[in-house]
């Protein structure tokens, strides 16, 4: 993939901004749209996939598809976006190759869905000639080693900020998207 056209770095306090954000952001998300998700363990990367699928309008129960690679969520016809995209959320992270994505197929639902890839850096690019690359890091607690820090696996503390850096590759987000004051205004 060639530079990205924009990049949105960004400074989430909580799981409940980092749902914020992917609220705002899928709201304007629109069919065709590919979102490839980086970070961590813990990240907040399903958390920002159910913001997105609450700013789409899908059906709510949105977890990490894990273990099953594919999940779609489909468009509520009374939610906020009737008529709006299903989101196809993948894990990547057992994935070898874009060979394996494309035996997954999704090139199929690709322009009538919004897909969302974790793990899908190095492995997704070739689907699409437009993508949002959203980027999650957990803090670094200090350390005495050399390297600087370790990541902070307690997974009890939701709230703990994280930062974001949001990449728009492609003809589709030559714009950087419109976000709330409130979202965009951090960083």
């Amino acid at each position: 993939m060639s530079e990205p056209q924009w990049e949105l770095p960004l400074t989430v306090q909580s799981a409940e901004e980092t749902h914020a954000l992917g609220a705002a952001l899928g709201a304007v998300l629109e069919a065709g749209d590919l979102v490839i998700l980086t970070g961590e363990l813990g990240a907040g990367k399903t958390t920002f996939t159910q913001g997105l699928g609450e700013g789409l309008g899908v059906r709510s129960g949105i977890i990490s598809p894990t273990f099953v690679l594919v999940r779609i969520h489909p468009n509520l016809p009374d939610g906020p976006r009737p008529g709006g995209p299903d989101l196809v959320h993948v894990d990547a992270y057992r994935l070898e190759s874009p060979a394996e994505i494309d035996d997954i197929d999704l090139e199929n639902t690709l322009d009538s869905t919004v897909t969302v890839v974790e793990w899908g850096r190095g492995r997704v690019e070739h689907l699409s000639d437009s993508l949002l690359d959203v980027e999650l890091h957990r803090p670094l607690v200090p350390s005495s080693d050399a390297a600087g820090g370790v990541l902070d696996f307690d997974t009890d503390d939701d709230d703990e900020p994280r930062t974001v850096l949001i990449r728009g590759f492609g003809p589709r987000w030559a714009e950087q998207p419109l976000l709330p004051d409130a979202v965009k205004g951090n960083s």
